[in-house]
């Protein structure tokens, strides 16, 4: 993406060629005083300055560089950042373009919390009621298994740092992702209370916490109270999403945490659409498959005409469809499924493809990026 910035290029061109400042001004967005700005800053130089007078004139091809300046600045990227946009290759400015537009999230999603308490403490009473759903404990330790390994651990994107929690009339929902791959599931719903539609960032930490007090609640200081309405020995457990808390009650015991002060992304844009193929595939045996291929940065997928799943070995299978994953994440897809028969969902070799329980609810399935296979 390097321009042409001038450097005093112009020597042999006269002054009738060239844009004069306010010119320059008026094509790019740039005030005069913004564009001797970054002329100083070393980030857009004149073609030619008047030795005489001072006066700056520019060449026409530095209008776009100018008008990539102007945007950069109302976005609020920093001078340096700039100049390195300008004056890198291409792949270098989108990198930092990326990285500015990560910290406008951040920031936005920060200024909205910050903003969303000051609202609780100029109108408190305004403030609405915590919203509870009642679920099977088990239900919700198998949501919570199906979508634990899909949590993000990029410190830039600290929003994908937890569990994405939705209570709803009808289900308890689980989002997690971290870019490469989506997981979801949900607990139906025993009993809902309060009012729906809530949602809430549970951090990391604390859905490790819940994902105990479940285990333990199955076992030890179980009541009467706790058990389902259908009279049978299962534990139910309470979601409670209040504000910035959250907290879950299974039994005598409960957990509290806070929620994280993040937007979280919609993730309801990254949905599959209709799968071309569909195949099943028994999720251990495909682990097993997995780990005898050995340690690498990309597996191969072998669907054969016959539906038979395999990770390739050797040399391409003939008519076999082909799709590169990344093994560890493939893997813990897989044993987030246990042991169960499942479906594979194929798409275009670009989209991602969906693994879902046989049989199993809609809304239950994880999404895995695929990788690019070298067919050189």
């Amino acid at each position: 993406m390097t321009f042409n910035k001038g450097e005093g290029s112009a020597s042999d061109a006269v002054e009738s060629d060239l844009l004069s400042i306010g010119e320059l001004a008026r094509a790019s967005g740039l005030s005069a005083s913004a564009l001797r700005f970054y002329d100083r800053a070393g980030v857009l130089r004149p073609a030619h300055v008047d030795a005489a007078t001072g006066y700056r004139w520019y060449l026409a091809g530095q209008v776009r560089p100018a008008r990539v300046v102007a945007a950069l600045r109302r976005v609020a990227m920093p001078v340096a950042e700039i100049g390195r946009v300008l004056a890198g290759p291409a792949e270098v400015a989108t990198a930092l373009i990326d990285g500015h537009l990560r910290r406008l999230e951040t920031g936005l999603a920060d200024a909205r919390h910050e903003l969303s308490q000051v609202r609780g403490l100029i109108e408190p009473e305004e403030l609405p009621m915590g919203t509870t759903a009642t679920v099977r404990a088990a239900d919700l330790a198998g949501a919570l298994n199906a979508v634990r390994f899909a949590v993000g651990s990029d410190p830039e994107l600290p929003m994908l740092a937890g569990v994405l929690v939705e209570l709803a009339s009808d289900a308890v929902r689980l989002v997690a992702t971290d870019r490469f791959r989506l997981a979801v599931a949900a607990a139906p719903c025993v009993a809902a209370a309060g009012s729906g539609g809530t949602s809430a960032i549970a951090p990391t930490p604390f859905v490790d916490r819940v994902r105990a007090l479940l285990d333990a609640a199955g076992t030890v200081g179980t009541t009467a109270a706790s058990r389902s309405a259908a009279g049978t020995n299962e534990v139910n457990a309470e979601v409670t999403v209040d504000g910035g808390r959250i907290t879950v009650r299974a039994g005598e015991r409960e957990v509290t945490g806070t929620a994280l002060p993040h937007d979280y992304p919609d993730y309801r844009r990254l949905l599959p659409r209709a799968a071309t193929r569909s195949v099943p595939v028994n999720a251990h045996r495909l682990r097993e498959d997995l780990a005898a291929a050995g340690d690498g940065a990309v597996a191969v997928l072998s669907v054969g005409t016959d539906d038979s799943v395999g990770v390739e070995t050797g040399e391409p299978v003939a008519g076999a469809a082909r799709i590169g994953v990344n093994p560890r994440f493939l893997a813990q897809a897989l044993a987030a499924a246990g042991d169960r028969r499942i479906m594979l969902e194929l798409r275009e070799p670009a989209q991602p493809m969906v693994l879902r329980p046989a049989g199993g609810p809609a809304d239950m399935y994880s999404l895995l990026m695929p990788v690019r296979l070298d067919t050189a």
